[in-house]
């Protein structure tokens, strides 16, 4: 398969999907684009009860399905509380660690809609004891200073308990092709998902692109989408962590950014997250060595992605993943190559022209008697 993805047609496309706002729950905002980037792509496309993005390009052979998705949704923040001085107090949405969030600016999105700006404030490093100068600081001892002096002034404006948070960070380039910013977990699988979409023709099977919500609390738009679509055969897209970094071990690195995208083996707390499909991850690598396309082998000591769950469908689905690698995530600063997002591209796409509704069929139940 020949096609050529210039980085800065990947840049734009994942600029704007990084940039929007849309913790767990509330991704309305990147779901406005994602809708817009499918209606004229797609033979139909829409939003099911739980705010997943489906679309559907129809194959030339009926009666099989494959499911691609990419979450939609980033690590957040909910107002909690909010004091009498005007400071507000926030609780995760997802994984988010204490220690990514200090002296950080964020956004903070009303139920109305009204953006304001803040900064994650700590108690002042000459306050601190020298002690306590090394530890992490719990949230309970974080805030956010909206510039307000009151509780009332903070309610005048329109914050509440309940409203959301999400770091106030724009995606740039570092150097030639490689980026930094928030949420590239998962925007960048977004952006490829979208992308492969786009490109992808000729194919056996029905293609459902799914762009989920609420991934980072929990894969639950996967789950609903999974059981309404019943896909026989499922790829997901994320990222996974690079450590390619000073201080830890090359055999801690999980991925290296710029050697290509990763085929996950497996994920999750001692393998409790996907086991890939064998079969799927053997086509990928079959695909990824005949068309020349960089890849590396992933197994992640924790985490998981919307496959997991999108395996575990009905009777189960054969599924597999393909990662981005990016370092620092979960992070306002996450780091990728835009090499290594225009090679996923490339691999899912070739995947999904070339599998057939035969092989797919080689997946499911095997008769004995």
């Amino acid at each position: 398969m020949k096609f050529r993805i210039q980085r800065e047609e990947m840049f734009v496309l994942l600029k704007r999907l990084c940039d929007a706002l849309g913790p767990s729950g509330a991704e309305e905002n990147v779901r406005d684009i994602v809708v817009d980037y499918l209606r004229d792509i797609a033979d139909s496309v829409w939003i099911d009860s739980m705010g997943n993005v489906i679309a559907l390009k129809k194959g030339s052979k009926s009666g099989k399905k494959i499911m691609l998705a990419a979450h939609m949704d980033e690590v957040g923040l909910f107002i909690s509380a909010i004091d009498d001085k005007g400071f507000l107090r926030a609780l995760p949405i997802g994984g988010l660690p204490e220690r990514n969030l200090v002296f950080q600016r964020v956004i903070v999105k009303t139920r109305k809609g009204h953006i304001y700006r803040g900064v994650i404030g700590l108690k002042p490093p000459h306050l601190i004891k020298p002690e306590e100068a090394r530890q992490i600081p719990e949230m309970k001892e974080l805030f956010i200073d909206v510039g307000a002096s009151s509780k009332d002034e903070v309610l005048s404006m329109g914050i509440n308990v309940g409203d959301i948070a999400v770091f106030d960070r724009e995606l740039v380039l570092l150097g030639d092709k490689r980026v930094t910013g928030k949420a590239l977990d998962d925007r960048a699988g977004l952006a490829v998902l979208l992308k492969s979409f786009e490109l992808i023709e000729g194919q056996e099977l029905d293609v459902y692109a799914v762009a989920t919500v609420q991934e980072e609390v929990g894969l639950k738009g996967a789950r609903v989408a999974a059981f309404s679509i019943s896909p026989d055969i499922a790829l997901a897209i994320d990222v996974t962590a690079a450590n390619d970094i000073p201080g830890v071990p090359e055999h801690e690195w999980i991925a290296r950014l710029g050697k290509g995208p990763a085929i996950k083996i497996a994920d999750g707390r001692a393998a409790t997250g996907l086991i890939a499909n064998p079969r799927l991850v053997e086509m990928l690598i079959k695909i990824a060595e005949e068309e020349n396309i960089p890849y590396q082998l992933e197994v992640a000591p924790g985490g998981t992605t919307d496959a997991s769950v999108i395996a575990l469908n009905k009777e189960g689905v054969p599924a597999a993943v393909i990662s981005i690698p990016t370092r620092y995530i979960h992070s306002s600063v996450e780091v990728l190559d835009l090499d290594d997002m225009i090679n996923a591209v490339r691999l899912m796409t070739s995947f999904v022209r070339r599998i057939t509704v035969s092989w797919v069929e080689t997946l499911h139940r095997t008769v004995i008697k």
